[in-house]
């Protein structure tokens, strides 16, 4: 075979495939495209939640993100419901370090209704931290700077209807300066 044969063979070869793709393999370039569309544009809220509500503490903004009813993970293993508890659960945050915020996400991932983002939370323990008891902890002073990764299952509304969120508490302790 001659060069011209070769690259006209694997020219049409590439239609043939590319045809094959897009009507006998039932649109599943169509649905892969449309996944990860709906992927980069949940990812595109996300950012907005993390960097501008959540750092800016624009609680009443959180609902473009969150479901009415949604089901939050937290990393010290309890689980709540509604958007309510979890708006007072984040203020609870910033009572301590008012500072605290979002600064990265380096590493975003989507696959459908699923989203994960991976980043970095950090802050200063400047204020009294409340305690159940009535009673608080003085302040520190101390910064923190965390890992933490997000998973969210977003519904057909376009929302999150459940969010798992982890750091290391641990971790998060000792920066605070209240653990060994």
């Amino acid at each position: 075979m001659t060069a011209m044969t070769t690259s006209k063979i694997l020219a049409l070869s590439a239609v043939l495939f590319a045809a094959a793709c897009g009507s006998a393999g039932g649109g599943k370039l169509a649905q892969y495209e449309a996944r990860d569309k709906l992927a980069t544009q949940q990812i595109a809220v996300f950012d907005d939640l993390d960097f501008n509500v959540f750092t800016h503490q624009k609680w009443d903004e959180l609902k473009h993100s969150h479901a009415a009813d949604i089901i939050v993970h937290w990393p010290d293993g309890h689980a709540t419901q509604g958007i309510d508890v979890h708006i007072n659960d984040l203020k609870a945050m910033f009572v301590y370090a008012p500072d605290t915020r979002i600064t990265e996400h380096p590493v975003k991932i989507g696959n459908g209704e699923w989203t994960a983002v991976y980043g970095t939370m950090e802050g200063t323990f400047t204020k009294p931290m409340p305690l159940p008891d009535g009673k608080s902890i003085p302040p520190t002073g101390k910064p923190f700077k965390l890992a933490m990764a997000t998973i969210g299952h977003w519904n057909q509304d376009g929302v999150m209807s459940e969010e798992y969120l982890f750091w290391d508490n641990a971790t998060y302790m000792k920066q605070l300066g209240l653990g060994g």
